[in-house]
């Protein structure tokens, strides 16, 4: 099996207002394919560690590795062109930009990483949507969708520059349980179909006990 996603002696503390260790010699590897979940009570460090793997968070001691490639230490400008085309994210809120078309939102991260033409990138988009059964939404401006539209737009968006790996954070917290169950049917067709690795922070129990692997912290540990 291929190496996807290493941590490897992650820790970190908050210096302010005083010092406080939030995660304790954090070390797990995840393969290509495969579909974690990490769950644990408010306040174990469950978000910490998931803007550290999506090296948006640099400041930690310990080693982490995506696609057998040293991140830690990296210059910001190497870790931003990292996290754009290796790293499609999904959070609780869309993040989608109200006043523009539900298309135009997918397309951006691929426009910003540069590498295909305007055309290509339009075409990839209307593939992704498709893929989510939201293609006849294309046109749509992106505030007049569902909730659970939205999220899948957030999906199509995180997946246009064929990420290594989906990071999550509580993807389906503001999804009724028609739409998480949605939501977890597509996450779970990507992990069996394109081999995408996905690793999602989540409350759900229900949503968890269906993924690959439940990775449980608490107090700042994997436990």
């Amino acid at each position: 099996m291929k190496k996807i996603l290493e941590a490897k002696n992650i820790s970190k503390v908050f210096k302010i207002p005083e010092e406080i260790q939030i995660l304790k010699d954090i070390s797990f590897s995840m393969n290509e394919g495969e579909f974690v979940s990490i769950m644990g009570k408010s306040g174990c460090g469950k978000s910490t560690l998931l803007y550290i793997l999506s090296t948006m968070d640099t400041d930690y001691t310990g080693e982490l590795y995506l696609d057998n490639l040293l991140i830690s230490g990296q210059t910001s400008d190497y870790l931003s062109h990292v996290r754009n085309k290796h790293i499609g994210f999904v959070f609780q809120f869309h993040y989608l930009l109200a006043e523009f078309t539900v298309l135009e939102n997918v397309m951006l991260p691929a426009k910003k990483l540069g590498i295909k033409s305007y055309q290509e990138i339009e075409h990839d988009a209307m593939e992704k949507l498709r893929l989510l059964g939201i293609e006849d939404q294309a046109l749509k401006i992106s505030s007049r969708i569902s909730g659970g539209q939205k999220q899948r737009v957030a999906i199509a968006r995180a997946l246009i520059n064929h990420p290594t790996i989906i990071m999550g954070d509580e993807p389906t917290g503001n999804l009724d349980s028609k739409n998480t169950n949605i939501v977890f049917d597509i996450f779970r067709e990507l992990a069996t179909e394109q081999n995408l690795s996905l690793l999602v922070v989540t409350h759900d129990d229900d949503f968890a006990k269906r993924t690959d692997r439940i990775i449980m912290m608490e107090d700042g540990r994997i436990v």
